[in-house]
């Protein structure tokens, strides 16, 4: 479900502002969770939880969706997805700084070959309609990826005391109230497709809620590295569906490219446990 966001919002980004498919996503799950208010389970607040409630709904939904935005209307959805195969990596780094967990030499190194296989990826990308500037594209995925790791950092510490789903709404709620003033001052398009419509709906439901919801979920159970290293699949999922969705291609070398970023998560991940 994540790795299809890329695509969906390709979809939506032809007809809409990206302010307003992020608007509508919010919204319409932020409606769904009101009709489940009471299951959202016991809120155990302690006094100076605000300050990681916000920075985490800052961090993601507001900063998040803002460069994932601008990547996406730069780079196509298949170079996207293979940047945010970084995540688990900036998140095992973030969770031995912060949360003591385990990372060996061997993961740091993994670390630094999946990132420059990352820049190599960025380096031979070409320009097409879809993906007119694929470099800055890819810079601004990488800084979304930065926040994504913050997110799930702040995440992890706050499921200790909040459910996941309470979260998931939380989320919700203030990426609708932050993109609000915008969505209003913009104006709507003139006219619009059917498909951009369900791919905002199917955004706010399947991505906003189940995706997200069940991403938190897992991180509150397990290791925060551990819950991100699925995160690796997102790559191949979104390269497929946007192979049979939007007829995108890599080249031969953005393959090897692809491949070094991979050999760098294999590397890292072969040495979890000490």
């Amino acid at each position: 479900m994540w790795a299809s966001s890329f695509i969906a919002l390709k979809i939506t980004f032809v007809e809409f502002h990206p302010v307003h498919v992020l608007f509508f996503r919010m919204a319409i799950a932020s409606l769904c969770f009101l009709l489940v208010f009471r299951r959202l389970g016991k809120i155990r607040y302690q006094q100076g939880d605000w300050k990681y409630l916000v920075g985490m709904c800052l961090f993601e939904p507001c900063l998040y969706f803002i460069f994932e935005s601008i990547a996406l209307k730069n780079t196509s959805a298949s170079q996207a997805g293979v940047i945010t195969s970084l995540l688990p990596l900036m998140v095992a780094v973030g969770a031995y700084l912060f949360l003591k967990e385990h990372l060996s030499k061997k993961s740091l190194l993994g670390f630094f070959i999946a990132v420059c296989g990352a820049i190599t990826l960025s380096l031979l990308s070409t320009e097409t309609e879809l993906a007119p500037n694929p470099v800055f594209g890819n810079f601004f995925e990488f800084l979304a990826m930065a926040c994504a790791c913050a997110y799930t950092l702040l995440l992890k510490h706050l499921t200790t005391r909040y459910s996941a789903l309470f979260l998931t709404a939380l989320q919700s709620l203030s990426g609708t109230l932050f993109f609000l003033p915008a969505a209003i001052v913009l104006p709507l398009p003139v006219s619009f497709s059917i498909n951009s419509v369900l791919a905002i709906v199917y955004l706010g439901v399947f991505v906003s809620i189940g995706a997200y919801g069940l991403y938190n979920f897992a991180v509150s159970k397990i290791p925060a590295s551990q819950a991100t290293a699925y995160i690796n699949f997102i790559p191949v999922f979104t390269a497929i569906i946007a192979f049979f969705v939007l007829d995108e291609r890599f080249t031969l070398w953005q393959l090897v490219a692809c491949g070094v970023i991979i050999t760098g998560i294999v590397l890292s991940k072969s040495s979890d446990t000490p």
